[in-house]
């Protein structure tokens, strides 16, 4: 539980009574949780729409249904199922709408497959939701050592696109690893290393840090050209919310939204995954895409178990490998979110029931 916004220290464990599922709802017994920077931007109060606490926090699970709420109609007691809960997975039973539920195959690594659930899904609706690449087309991706970055990294190889990504230079080997070119961000500016290429710069550039960064990434791109702002990361300092932080990002994130606005040939899009489980809202973006939805991607449970579909059968496949730098149990949840700050390069933090086996 989260008692209030704060840094680690406010995360607790709680015996609570277990949940009964409502109508439309299943009930799922936990195998894995996620813990990401998301997580933390939650228990910071910086996440737009988080709720107010107190709250569980957990975006992401992978689990088996354990009972099933009346009107219930695809799911059966023993199935193993994912959802984006965007709070709320960290318990040992969680009760999700079923429509909001994608089913798992037995025989993978929950915690692998946990991983699908929120970074490679964002990467994924990143690509080809939002930005509709073609192979042969270049993509910047900011903090491409990163969870999410790795993931479009390796998404981008699958789709045969030219990747670019920023990263510090201790990571730059990372993101060369997955094919891609790296660029120093401290050392190194990528807005002339990008201009300077033949095309006079790249089609598409990812940005989930926000601010004064997307000012700089829409002058990167290229004419016809996406830039898609992901995230507000900046708005984090050493964990906790920083209000001057969050005064520049809505100031600089503004000012980007408003020149792709006036832009006759680039396109500005915002995305986030949690509006997937919200009702749609229009919002003028651009003049080449006159309304997307609030946070853009796909708000239909079908599209978001289509692309997880695509993801279970590249994970299948070996084309692409989630890493897990640590499988913590429940208990430990305030040891994770202490953690989260030096895993990126490691993989993804998972909590796992007390007692289970932990695998490397």
């Amino acid at each position: 539980m989260v008692d209030r916004f704060g840094g680690p220290e406010v995360i607790r464990v709680v015996e609570v009574d277990d949940p009964q599922p409502g109508p439309g709802e299943v009930r799922v017994e936990v195998l894995a949780a996620g813990v990401s920077f998301t997580d933390a931007q939650l228990r910071a109060g910086t996440y737009l729409g988080v709720p107010k606490p107190p709250f569980t926090p957990g975006y992401e699970l992978v689990g088996v249904v354990d009972q099933v709420g009346p009107g219930c109609t695809r799911l059966r007691v023993g199935d193993r199922v994912a959802a984006l809960t965007v709070w709320g997975a960290d318990a040992e039973r969680v009760c999700v709408l079923e429509e909001n539920t994608v089913e798992v195959p037995d025989d993978l690594d929950p915690a692998e497959v946990a991983g699908l659930v929120l970074t490679y899904m964002t990467a994924y609706q990143l690509l080809h939701r939002m930005a509709e690449v073609r192979a042969g087309e270049s993509v910047l991706v900011h903090g491409a050592a990163g969870r999410v970055g790795t993931a479009v990294l390796e998404l981008g190889a699958v789709a045969g696109l030219r990747m670019f990504g920023t990263a510090a230079h201790r990571d730059l080997a990372t993101v060369e690893s997955k094919g891609a070119v790296a660029i120093d961000y401290r050392n190194d500016d990528f807005l002339a290393r990008v201009r300077a290429l033949p095309e006079g710069g790249v089609d598409v550039v990812l940005d989930g840090m926000g601010g004064a960064l997307s000012l700089r990434s829409f002058r990167a791109l290229r004419p016809g050209g996406r830039l898609v702002v992901f995230g507000h990361y900046s708005t984090l300092s050493h964990g906790h919310k920083s209000w001057r932080a969050w005064a520049e990002w809505y100031a600089a994130t503004g000012g980007v939204a408003l020149w792709g606005l006036l832009s006759p040939r680039r396109k500005v899009m915002a995305y986030r995954i949690q509006k997937l489980r919200e009702g749609r809202q229009l919002v003028p973006v651009s003049k080449r895409s006159e309304a997307l939805p609030v946070g853009g991607g796909p708000r239909d449970p079908a599209q978001f178990r289509e692309d997880f579909s695509a993801l279970l059968a590249l994970l299948r496949a070996g084309r692409i490998r989630p890493m897990i730098a640590e499988r913590l149990p429940l208990s430990e949840a305030r040891r994770a979110h202490e953690l989260l700050a030096g895993s990126a390069e490691k993989g993804k933090l998972v909590l796992v029931p007390d007692g289970s086996d932990r695998p490397g």
